[in-house]
């Protein structure tokens, strides 16, 4: 693969570590920022050529990965293999050009790399795609990433990690007779904190820590005395937090063989800990969960808040069918979010774009009525009343007004959807409007 003036003058990679700076026939001139310092460099087209081809044949490898496959393979001086990162960078801006940013000649050099978000809740009301955002940012763009997701019964072991019992098989020989025998041995379990913070440490690539639901866990006990390591200066705490014991040991193995020439003696030895600047740690919060644990306003302090706002997404073009009709789902949204606004003061309980999945862009009837219906009757019309007698009466058969419950979206034996009670009850919903009292 040519990799000669692929790269120009001007182009910064996607993620503002990287902006090319000047170039000759052998060599790209490039700035770099990673973790809150500044450098220029002279990069060996020769030697990007590899790692151009390199991750080309390895695109899930990493940039310590790379150096230490090519180092000492070529004449070129092993020195230059130091700048691995900014190589691997590099190799990626060739390999996905698409992605890159193209600024003019003369603003190249003063490019401010953008703003690090290291903490970060995004939130908003169900379906909004909170998670999916996320993915976008990390998963898609083949970042390190460790998950866990908190819930009533999380706590700091399940966080960070402890000691749990485990089979070990052990030989024992007598009288000349070997036989095998499984003991119960109790080891240190690393959890999704933990292995995130390991890695980071052993390596130059962001590293995201992704806590999903994090306000259905009590933040306090989960993150214990850690929630002093939250407290960041150019990405590294500012506060270091001695590790316990049990931690401290499992550390001190885990770090040993780091290459890393940034980290102290104190934390490769684990008796520190110091959130290093290539690791972040982004959550995701429903609004509509009542959760048992607040989050407390210290700790909220600590991160940034990303709203995620309910849209639409034509791309997508959801339809509800009921029967053999079909309702575009994106208006039904906008109508119910409206009579629960009505109802609430709020948007914390309304439906996202994405509160239910559709199959080959069709959300079936028993989907809508398991999923939407639902979660209407038992978290919004539940807490807030059923006074709107326009949307919860109905017509039974022998013409008498009766009062529509949830069972009544089912037939008699509960088994199938009860199509006509379904549709009648949409067509409601999308007629719907504010009386002149609640207007007032």
């Amino acid at each position: 693969m040519n990799t000669e003036n692929k790269l120009r003058i001007g182009d910064v990679s996607d993620n503002g570590q990287i902006t090319i700076i000047d170039e000759d026939r052998l060599c790209y001139l490039v700035k770099s920022e990673n973790r809150g310092s500044v450098g220029l460099r002279t990069i060996s087209k020769a030697l990007l050529a590899e790692y151009v081809h390199y991750f080309a044949e390895y695109p899930g490898s990493n940039a310590n990965k790379a150096r230490e496959d090519l180092c000492g393979k070529t004449e070129i001086d092993r020195f230059e293999y130091g700048y691995t990162s900014t190589l691997a960078v590099m190799a990626k801006m060739v390999l996905n050009y698409a992605n890159v940013l193209h600024v003019s000649t003369e603003n190249a050099g003063i490019i401010k790399n953008k703003e690090q978000i290291y903490q970060q809740i995004f939130y908003g009301a169900p379906g909004t795609g909170k998670s999916n955002t996320i993915k976008k940012l990390v998963d898609e763009q083949n970042k390190i990433c460790h998950r866990t997701t908190f819930h009533p019964d999380s706590d700091y072991s399940t966080f960070v990690g402890a000691y749990k019992p485990t089979m070990k098989e052990s030989r024992i020989t007598k009288d000349g007779v070997t036989t095998k025998e499984e003991k119960i041995i109790y080891t240190f379990c690393p959890q999704a904190f933990t292995n995130a913070y390991v890695e980071a440490w052993k390596t130059e690539e962001e590293v995201f820590l992704v806590i999903e639901e994090i306000n259905r866990g009590n933040c306090a006990q989960i993150f214990g005395d850690l929630f002093q390591l939250l407290d960041r200066k150019n990405g590294v705490s500012e506060y270091p937090v001695e590790a316990d014991t049990d931690l401290q040991s499992y550390l001190q193995k885990a770090l040993a063989d780091t290459t890393r020439t940034d980290i102290s003696e104190d934390v490769k030895s684990g008796k520190k800990l110091i959130l290093p600047s290539n690791l972040y740690i982004w959550a995701t919060m429903n609004t509509s969960d009542q959760s048992l644990f607040p989050i407390d306003s210290a700790f909220k302090r600590r991160w940034e808040w990303k709203y995620i706002k309910i849209k639409n997404h034509p791309e997508e073009n959801y339809q509800i069918k009921i029967g053999e009709e079909q309702k575009d789902w994106w208006e039904f949204i906008k109508k119910i979010n409206e009579i629960i606004a009505s109802m609430t003061s709020s948007a914390d309980k309304q439906l996202g774009y994405f509160f239910c999945c559709a199959k080959d862009g069709v959300i079936d009837e028993e989907t809508f009525v398991s999923k939407v219906i639902f979660y209407l009757w038992n978290d919004v019309f539940k807490d807030y009343g059923f006074e709107d007698a326009s949307l919860f009466r109905y017509i039974d058969k022998e013409g008498a007004e009766q009062d529509l419950t949830f069972p009544d979206f089912y037939d008699e034996d509960g088994e199938k959807v009860n199509t006509e009670r379904l549709a009648d009850f949409v067509k409601k919903v999308m007629i719907w409007k504010r009386t002149n009292a609640e207007q007032d």
